[in-house]
């Protein structure tokens, strides 16, 4: 069982809040979002027989930007600080994780069409059978080979010729001979448009 996470079980329910309790505290609120993401990251992790990364050793691909992620995030230590957490805006209750030491991958799925009917409307029923229910209710997890995601790399900042803020060299646009960043080339473009 990976350190830090405790899923539901008879005798573990009580450490099992605990570590959620945690959870609750971090992220500042209890929600089905955030206990789908905890179990998600539980399965997760345990299917990869992994504990928090401490740098870069796991990477996290999340495909929504709900309360999950928090989750993920406090569980897992992949992080967009780290650059091991890979957003794609899907809009899907997914995660993705790979060992990097390992090559092996898993793709979860929250299984949205297993909650019970009604449940949804009643916020506190709806957490604690996130919580409770058995782990293949809750989520569906599948082996997955993916190529391994480039490692976080430094890059030079550059000023931008306009707002005059600092920026990822790798995160500029020239426009007539000039660095500026994605917004103020956006801007520049826009204004040119209306002429």
């Amino acid at each position: 069982m990976p350190a830090g996470i405790e899923l539901p079980g008879i005798e573990e329910e009580e450490n099992m809040n605990r570590t959620y309790e945690e959870l609750i505290i971090f992220h500042g609120h209890s929600c089905p979002g955030l206990a789908i993401g905890y179990r998600m990251t539980g399965a997760g992790l345990d299917f990869l027989s992994a504990s928090k990364a401490v740098d870069e050793e796991m990477v996290a691909i999340v495909e929504n930007k709900a309360c999950g992620v928090d989750a993920l995030q406090w569980f897992s230590g992949c992080t967009f600080g780290k650059g091991n957490l890979v957003f794609k805006d899907y809009g899907k209750h997914v995660f993705t994780f790979y060992d990097r030491s390992t090559g092996k991958g898993v793709r979860v799925a929250f299984r949205h069409g297993n909650v019970p009917a009604g449940l949804r409307n009643h916020r506190t029923k709806f957490t604690h059978w996130l919580l409770t229910a058995p782990e293949k209710e809750v989520v569906s997890l599948k082996e997955v080979v993916i190529e391994s995601p480039e490692p976080a790399r430094i890059v030079t900042s550059v000023e931008c010729a306009f707002c005059h803020e600092g920026v990822m060299e790798t995160r500029t646009r020239e426009i007539n001979g000039q660095v500026l960043c994605i917004p103020c080339a956006d801007k520049h473009s826009a204004s040119r448009e209306k002429r």
